[in-house]
């Protein structure tokens, strides 16, 4: 190894008490979305740099949703790579379930607790200290670094990275390193896609006696839900490199997301997240909503989907439906050059190989593929993600920090 990549190794090492008490501090900065005010952790990102030495910009079309711009020259030219990461968090409602304190950023037993602990404040973290042990070495780097702390992810909203991308296209790069969470054993080179759906049923209604005299929109819903099982089946059509790297990947895809989750990679996905409908137990229901979750895979338009939907529907002239949110999957190379350093880095590190999976949740990193920039995602076990005692492994956490600071440098040197 080079002076300066033993160098950056060494300062992961030396420094981990700093930069374990950077992330537990980050964690207690609240910065759940909804509502999405990030104000307290972004300003805590920006009080840290400053402390560094290092300029930034703060862009906030959204002033509760501030995002984080920083970005340094190389001594030489070469590439440019951008670490993004997102500052707002799941809610924790009135933390049902919770043993720890969601905002307490506890210590226990080697895991770290807290919302937001591995989606994505250990990711975020990494960055951060990517970028501020590069800085240190500036003169002797290739090509240019940008870290980007973005606001409102959680709900895919317009405010952080998606008005980044579009307004300040000085962000993009030609590669881009996330830490989402996902596992040590896998390297996330693509995303299913979601399409959200608002369905609504309307009757006529009557009193709960009177079945004869109306439909009921809550069993029409019912079985409105049960006909859109049909989505399942549509089949994806992706290329044969694609398809031998998910192959490749089942045990790993498992292992990062539960056994079972390498099964519904390549396939259309259907879920019902909210059902409601009637007034009173003795009346028939005369409206009815429900809300589906579709999950894209690779290889499966909107297009092939809501045809689907249609067809259905046409079956159904009580039903309406309208679309909330969509996301096409996306995908870059499952052999680009970052790949390739992450796979070697965590190799001479622990003693495996991650492999390249395409993930089932949707990350920021699709909006740089959006745009053909290879865009990949290293991170932790999401363990408790968008649930209870939400933590992260601290051995885990430091492993991503390491991989992000080497891979990072290897990829700016090697072009």
């Amino acid at each position: 190894m080079s002076e300066d990549r033993n160098r950056l190794a060494e300062w992961v090492d030396q420094e981990r008490e700093r930069i374990v008490a950077f992330f537990r501090a980050f964690i207690r900065c609240k910065s759940p979305n909804p509502p999405g005010d990030t104000a307290e952790a972004a300003g805590y990102i920006g009080d840290f740099l400053r402390r560094e030495g290092l300029a930034y910009r703060i862009i906030a079309p959204n002033e509760k949703m501030p995002n984080l711009v920083a970005a340094f020259e190389g001594g030489n030219q070469g590439k440019h790579l951008t670490l993004n990461g997102h500052i707002d968090v799941f809610p924790v409602g009135d933390g049902t379930g919770w043993t720890k304190d969601p905002w307490g950023g506890e210590l226990i037993d080697g895991k770290i607790y807290g919302r937001g602990a591995c989606d994505m404040k250990a990711g975020t973290s990494a960055s951060i200290f990517t970028y501020v042990f590069l800085h240190r070495i500036r003169e002797r780097l290739k090509g240019r670094l940008t870290l980007t702390a973005v606001s409102d992810e959680e709900t895919f909203g317009p405010w952080g990275a998606r008005y980044l991308v579009e307004y300040h296209p000085e962000v993009l790069g030609d590669c881009l390193l996330n830490g989402e969470p996902g596992s040590p054993y896998t390297i996330r080179f693509g995303e299913k896609g979601p399409l959200w759906l608002e369905f609504k049923i309307r009757t006529r209604g009557a009193h709960g006696a009177y079945t004869h005299a109306s439909e009921s929109a809550t069993k029409l819903a019912q079985r409105l839900i049960a006909d859109l099982e049909a989505v399942t089946l549509i089949e994806p059509k992706i290329s044969g490199n694609i398809a031998r790297s998910l192959e490749a990947a089942r045990e790993s895809v498992d292992k990062a997301m539960g056994e079972g989750a390498a099964d519904i990679v390549s396939k259309v996905t259907l879920n019902i997240g909210i059902i409601e409908g009637g007034l009173k137990v003795n009346m028939v229901p005369f409206a009815c909503r429900f809300e589906a979750d579709i999950r894209l895979p690779l290889g499966v338009t909107r297009e092939q989907v809501m045809a689907e939907v249609n067809k259905i529907l046409a079956r159904y002239p009580q039903a309406t439906v309208e679309e909330i949110n969509f996301n096409p999957p996306s995908y870059c190379p499952p052999d680009g050059a970052m790949v390739g350093f992450i796979q070697k880095n965590v190799q001479d590190l622990r003693g495996f190989k991650p492999q390249p999976i395409v993930s089932l949740g949707g990350t920021d990193a699709r909006l740089w593929r959006y745009r053909d920039i290879p865009a990949y995602v290293y991170g932790p076990f999401p363990h408790g993600m968008g649930s209870a005692d939400e933590h992260v492994d601290l051995e885990e956490f430091l492993h991503i920090v390491r991989v992000h600071v080497l891979s990072a440098y290897d990829y700016l040197m090697a072009h």
